[in-house]
């Protein structure tokens, strides 16, 4: 906090235009939406630069975002993402926010972000089941979703989950 002050009041000194900020509360669904991407994305250990290209794009697409506000949200939800416990402290903000369309549209940018690399790991798989479920997206839903954008991505499913 000390330190954006101190760079704000040598911004100011030296004359710098002032550049928009854009600021995502912490309860802001967006943020929520965000944080689970970042969290799944980042849950094989693994943060590659298809991950992170795709989960900027669908932020970008899915909240009608420029690159600014786009770069803003994914700081805001890897602040976020750093300071949770787990996924469960996303889900009810999100929960609350979308309905079961909305929810559902979630869980396909999570399995987009899972395929993005072109290999699924059986925690990536595990987490978005779990949040999912979290979610209430019913089991049909979440099935037909992971199997579309498996065929989206060209990746072979093995032939039960769950």
């Amino acid at each position: 906090m000390l330190a954006r002050l101190q760079k704000l009041i040598r911004g100011f000194a030296l004359g710098e235009p002032a550049r928009p900020r854009y600021v995502f509360d912490e309860t802001d669904h967006r943020v929520a939406a965000a944080g689970l991407l970042v969290h799944a994305m980042n849950v094989d250990g693994v943060e590659s630069p298809a991950e992170k290209a795709r989960v900027a794009a669908l932020l970008q697409e899915r909240f009608s975002l420029d690159e600014d506000e786009t770069r803003a949200l994914l700081a805001a939800a890897g602040e976020r993402n750093r300071d949770a416990l787990d996924f469960n402290d996303f889900t009810g903000v999100v929960k609350r926010a979308y309905n079961v369309e909305g929810r559902q549209r979630i869980i396909e940018m999570m399995w987009e972000i899972m395929f993005a690399d072109g290999v699924l790991h059986e925690f990536e798989d595990n987490l978005v089941w779990r949040v999912a479920e979290a979610l209430d997206v019913p089991v049909p839903a979440r099935t037909a979703i992971r199997g579309k954008v498996a065929a989206q991505n060209n990746v072979l499913l093995p032939e039960a989950s769950e």
